[in-house]
């Protein structure tokens, strides 16, 4: 589904707490508090390793004295220095940078959403969010994700206006600033090295390859920003962004969304760093330079890393834009994405509380998938075609499917595999629109 977000004025930012795939996501790379708090000292993650990001060893609380005022422009020279020598890349141009003050944040990202984003996109994602039972009936998409950002944000790069941003309360660049600063910063490069716009991160017709590639350069910046905090700050400095970072407010307002917006923002930075970082084990900075060239097409290649390695291709699955006049007269079809991999998992297990274990199990085996939404007036109906990779892989996701299915409150139906490797999924506003639907595709009886 392509989540708002998409089209003009993206930017990547960097999250105080931590924070994507909503896939209808405002243009923006973001971060979080447990990250920031974690960027010092440990090793950075292996090829081996099991978790998402570095973590503090256990330290001694110390009293944190206030650093003295200092030259903005001397620590952004110092940093971009740095970021440069340990990501072994080099700045071809100047990047334009502004401190931000919170409001001055808040401003520019209401700004970008409603530049970003139609209407329309935004009131067909809410609709599908809602019918499959991951937002609230009550809930604003947009509301909601102006809300988060705000909250989580605490840097941007546009790599359209190619500008940067830091937010700072007092217009400072004390240890979460420069941090910040070396993650955007790292945006920067990659962008003027291999174009971040190639990555087709504005498609909202496949969000979730969107969000997949949206992994490699937030992944590699948060790996990046981990190096870089682990070489140049003191562990007082460390503590006090940990301080900093750990703000009970922000952590409410990201506990309190959706799961489905929240671990789809959070997903290419932890995911992205464990990702990123099994590629520099094998083969440092130059394969991960490499893999800007021929970048992930789907969060399973990010969740499993030998189909990533393996370029295992998705299976192709279409949805005809016929489909509206085959219903007849009066219908459109406003939105048609792919959900993924990630998305099926959060799916069953935010709505269907289907175990973790089973959700991980029940989404792995993913080969395909297309989602279409259609409407006439108030009448409306989702379809999702599912491929997966051998006929026990269906039979298990619709084992789970299928009873969650059944828990939402509109009228919904499944095709089962039978002797196939398909599901297909319907959720509408009656009965008589999914026996219309299954009939236009062909697939009745």
């Amino acid at each position: 589904m392509g989540r708002p977000g998409g089209g003009a004025g993206r930017r990547w930012c960097h999250n105080r707490s931590m924070a994507h795939r909503d896939r209808r996501r405002l243009a923006a790379l973001a971060l979080v508090a447990v990250l920031l708090a974690a960027c010092g000292s440990s090793p950075a993650p292996s090829a081996s390793s099991a978790t998402a990001a570095p973590t503090l060893a256990a330290t001694p609380v110390l009293p944190i004295t206030p650093a003295p005022s200092v030259d903005n422009d001397a620590v952004v020279a110092a940093i971009e220095s740095s970021v440069q020598q340990i990501r072994e890349l080099t700045k071809k141009s100047d990047v334009k940078q502004e401190i931000l003050t919170p409001a001055q944040l808040t401003a520019k990202i209401q700004a970008s959403f409603d530049q970003s984003n139609p209407p329309a996109l935004v009131a067909a994602n809410e609709r599908v969010e809602k019918a499959l039972g991951l937002f609230p009936v009550d809930a604003s998409l947009k509301d909601l994700y102006v809300q988060l950002l705000s909250s989580q944000v605490a840097g941007l790069y546009d790599p359209d206006a190619k500008t940067m941003d830091v937010v700072s309360k007092s217009g400072q660049l004390g240890p979460i600033e420069q941090i910040s600063y070396a993650h955007e910063f790292d945006h920067a490069l990659q962008d003027q090295n291999f174009g971040l716009n190639k990555l087709g991160l504005n498609d909202t017709s496949n969000s979730d390859r969107a969000l997949a590639r949206l992994s490699l350069p937030e992944g590699d910046a948060t790996l990046l920003m981990s190096l870089w905090a682990q070489k140049n700050l003191t562990v007082a400095q460390l503590l006090q962004m940990a301080a900093e970072a750990s703000d009970p407010s922000q952590t409410a307002i990201l506990n309190s969304m959706p799961d489905d917006l929240r671990e789809t923002l959070l997903f290419p930075y932890e995911q992205g760093l464990t990702w990123v970082s099994d590629i520099h084990a094998l083969g440092g900075w130059a394969a991960v330079d490499a893999a800007y060239a021929s970048p992930p097409d789907s969060t399973e290649q990010i969740l499993h890393f030998d189909k990533w390695s393996s370029h295992e291709a998705r299976t192709a699955v279409t949805i005809p834009a016929s489909l509206p006049a085959t219903l007849g007269a009066g219908w459109t079809m406003p939105l048609t994405d792919t959900f993924g991999e990630l998305q099926f998992r959060i799916w069953l297990e935010q709505v269907g509380k289907v175990a973790a274990t089973q959700a991980v199990a029940a989404a792995a085996g993913w080969g395909g998938d297309r989602i279409a939404l259609v409407e006439k007036g108030s009448t409306f109906g989702i379809v999702i075609i599912t491929k997966w990779d051998t006929l026990a892989d269906a039979t298990e996701f619709a084992a789970s499917a299928g009873p969650t299915l059944k828990l939402l409150p509109s009228s919904t139906a499944m095709i089962d595999p039978g002797s196939t490797n398909q599901v297909v999924l319907f959720i509408a506003s009656d009965e008589a629109t999914i026996n219309a639907l299954a009939g236009a595709l062909g697939l009745a009886g």
